[in-house]
């Protein structure tokens, strides 16, 4: 019954129960991430471009719901999620609403916490939404002190995921606080484009995602260009504007021009309320007019952010006690504190 009603869903993974108990490591205790409407959550890995379970800490990192048969959500209500965690192009407004909290976060562990920490691997993966979309950081694995006063650094041996470390960590070793607002910029980037950080899948010259968007951060009229086709011109024009200078500032590859984290929330802010809806922009018309005649939009072919054919960023969603709750790890994550005041 199941895999007829799921025909539909064709482009969406089919695993055995075999592959998820194995990799769950038999759903054991200590691989408990929490519990919702549906029943136990349990983390687990598979091969990234697979089904089959792989070694805990390698591949990609998945959520396994069990169904608790005498909870109060069940079969139909199961499919719904799926549907819906399969097909979700998120919008604007909650884009820039994640943007936002995880921008606290990060901002909170560098210039508020009694002692600061660079967190080291910030990632769109190791972002946790609730129900109504309020970002928590996870994975405090790799976090590390901030340098000592009158210190302008931490040298460490080189760890996090490629394509989210800003180059001169990688180069030297040496981590500052900016080279998580290096890593913010990336993940910003993601969110315009429906991208992600890195993907092999794309045609030559756009395997990068910061490299393929350098050219069109700073250009007024090619910033169009980042916009992720599936929101279909539903974005705030100012609000795409500024997280595309806001984008570019975190990138600089001069670290020590790279904003603060408590200046990107602050610019941040106001974005998610913003109305200027782009789709009501005559430039903005006239450019998709042309892009679609010329047949240039590159990707827009089903790939845009939240959709899973297209392997687009993906955040990771906490279970709630709504039963609302998903969840789309797929980079090597590693156990942490439990974000207070939220169930993971």
């Amino acid at each position: 019954m199941i895999s007829e009603e799921l025909k539909i869903y064709s482009h969406l993974k089919k695993f055995t129960f075999i592959d998820l108990k194995l990799a769950t490591r038999n759903f054991r205790p200590e691989s408990l991430l929490g519990e919702g409407g549906f029943g136990c959550v349990f983390k687990g890995w598979v091969e990234e471009n697979g089904t089959a379970p792989v070694k805990p800490g390698t591949g990609l990192t998945v959520a396994v719901k069990t169904l608790n048969p005498d909870g109060l959500q069940g079969h139909k209500e199961w499919l719904a999620e799926i549907n819906y965690l399969g097909s979700l192009p998120l919008p604007w407004s909650i884009r820039m609403k994640i943007a936002l909290g995880a921008a606290k976060g990060l901002s909170f562990l560098h210039e508020e916490a009694l002692k600061p920490v660079i967190y080291r691997d910030f990632k769109t993966s190791n972002i946790l939404l609730d129900a109504e979309y309020n970002a928590k950081l996870s994975d405090f694995g790799l976090a590390k002190d901030a340098p000592d006063e009158g210190k302008t650094h931490v040298s460490t041996r080189v760890m996090g995921t490629y394509g989210y470390a800003a180059p001169e960590y990688v180069m030297t070793g040496h981590l500052t606080s900016k080279s998580d607002v290096y890593s913010f910029g990336v993940v910003l980037l993601e969110m315009l484009t429906g991208r992600r950080s890195m993907d092999k899948n794309r045609p030559n010259g756009e395997h990068n995602l910061v490299e393929w968007a350098r050219p069109h951060l700073l250009d007024k009229r090619r910033f169009y260009r980042l916009l992720d086709p599936r929101l279909e011109g539903h974005f705030s024009v100012k609000g795409a504007q500024k997280v595309t200078q806001l984008a570019a500032q975190c990138l600089s590859r001069d670290s020590k021009i790279r904003p603060k984290m408590s200046e990107v929330v602050e610019v941040l802010k106001p974005l998610p309320h913003l109305k200027d809806m782009a789709s009501a922009s005559y430039y903005f018309q006239t450019m998709q007019a042309e892009r679609l005649k010329a047949g240039s939009v590159s990707g827009s072919s089903g790939r845009g952010f939240g959709s899973r054919n297209g392997q687009p960023p993906v955040f990771r969603t906490l279970s709630s006690p709504h039963g609302q709750a998903g969840s789309s790890p797929y980079r090597h994550q590693i156990p942490s504190p439990k974000p207070k005041g939220a169930t993971t």
